[in-house]
């Protein structure tokens, strides 16, 4: 996959087939889109683009609302990884500013869409808008296609036990720790890349040695606090795990994303590791002594060790 950062280092991208939108998440409904792009890249010997933003839009234009604490179901990086395992061929990033926000429907099409990447089909999620106050939909896209000679596709809401798969609803279900149901919509793990360091030496001295997994961006949202089973997988292994978030007691606002392995490949040290999330196993508890501390994450892995994953 090639990635870009503008529209002016391009490049040749062949019959370019297009799509545009945050994609946070990477999921169901995102992968159908995917999808679609590259039947019709391959029909006509084409390549697929997604045209993405960086922050997310909503951070620039409702900084004090609706952008105000919006957490992201991926980092950066883990949106690159996901979008490259679809098979995606070109991914754009464009940083989005208010500037770049002023621009109309009719330019974002004729300027970038036509003129810098001469796309020869476009395809959309349902009810997608786009341009200054989001005023370009299906129908003006399909209006401009008809006049500019490219093909718009629209593709339809995708459903999960007949519930329509959003962004939001992932947030939700991992806001609440719903794990499972986060999966599902995503039709993959939900992950957490960082790069990992060994932990504190109290827990090491009980019998769970741990790395620690920085979260590489601030608006990364992480589940509440509690246990987790989770498959962790570094530059040349991996492993069965099981994961504490916690409250960084010195550091109160910042969350702690711990590991403890249950079997033992090399050192993940140093590493930037990705931890695939299955579920959670439970809420977090405050436990007083260091033996009934021994015995909680005995129970807690023996749990985890059950799990078929």
């Amino acid at each position: 996959m090639k990635i870009f950062y503008d529209f002016d280092h391009l490049g040749e991208i062949r019959n370019a087939v297009v799509t545009t939108g945050s994609f946070d998440g990477v999921h169901i409904g995102h992968k159908v889109i995917l999808q679609r792009l590259k039947k019709l890249a391959a029909e006509i010997e084409g390549e697929t683009v997604l045209i993405t933003f960086h922050p997310h839009p909503r951070k620039v234009l409702y900084p004090e609302t609706a952008g105000k604490g919006l957490l992201l179901i991926n980092s950066q990086r883990e949106k690159i990884n996901l979008l490259q395992k679809a098979g995606l061929d070109n991914l754009i990033i464009v940083t989005f500013t208010l500037e770049f926000s002023k621009i109309t429907s009719v330019e974002f099409v004729r300027n970038i869409l036509l003129n810098k990447l001469h796309a020869r089909k476009i395809v959309i999620g349902f009810n997608h808008h786009f341009g200054h106050n989001r005023e370009g939909d299906y129908e003006a896209l399909r209006d401009l296609g008809l006049a500019n000679d490219f093909a718009v596709e629209e593709i339809p809401e995708q459903d999960i036990h007949n519930e329509s798969v959003s962004s939001t609803k992932i947030r939700k279900a991992l806001q609440d720790g719903n794990i499972q149901k986060a999966n599902a919509y995503l039709d993959h793990q939900y992950i957490v890349m960082g790069l990992s360091k060994k932990s504190s030496p109290i827990l090491e001295e009980i019998g769970f040695p741990c790395y620690t997994v920085k979260i590489e961006e601030d608006c990364k949202l992480v589940p509440p606090n509690g246990v987790y089973a989770v498959t962790v997988i570094g530059e040349d292994s991996f492993s069965r795990a099981m994961c504490f978030i916690r409250t960084n007691e010195a550091v109160p606002l910042d969350t702690l994303v711990e590991v403890h392995l249950l079997e033992s490949y090399g050192n993940i040290e140093g590493q930037t590791v990705t931890l695939l999330f299955h579920k959670r196993i439970r809420e977090e508890r405050t436990i007083n002594t260091t033996e009934d501390l021994r015995k909680q994450l005995t129970i807690d892995r023996n749990q985890v060790d059950e799990l078929i994953f």
